[in-house]
């Protein structure tokens, strides 16, 4: 379930365990393996991926300061979800205890 009352939009939110998910586009939130910068536009595509990635820390800090947990995963990896629901079943079982 997505929550858009919580800061910054989680894609999904496990309420009960305080666990906020992301999944984070590699070209908009500059992934360091896949970001690939444009050839157009390069100030404009910069700045706009700097603030991303600033609003991508502000977010986590502030849930990690109200006990949630946060969870980021890439575009990339959605490639081996089996890696991802691990991930996610691990967190879950350590927060729900």
């Amino acid at each position: 379930m997505q929550a858009k009352d919580l800061m910054g939009n989680p894609d999904f939110v496990f309420d009960k365990e305080r666990i906020a998910i992301f999944v984070d586009g590699c070209f908009w939130h500059g992934c360091p393996r896949c970001y690939r910068r444009p050839h157009s536009s390069r100030k404009y595509w910069d700045e706009k991926v700097r603030r991303n990635m600033a609003r991508d820390k502000r977010v986590a800090a502030k849930l990690r300061r109200e006990c949630w947990s946060v969870i980021r995963i890439w575009e990339h990896s959605l490639s081996e979800p089996k890696k991802e629901v691990a991930r996610i079943k691990g967190k879950l079982a350590v927060r729900s205890k």
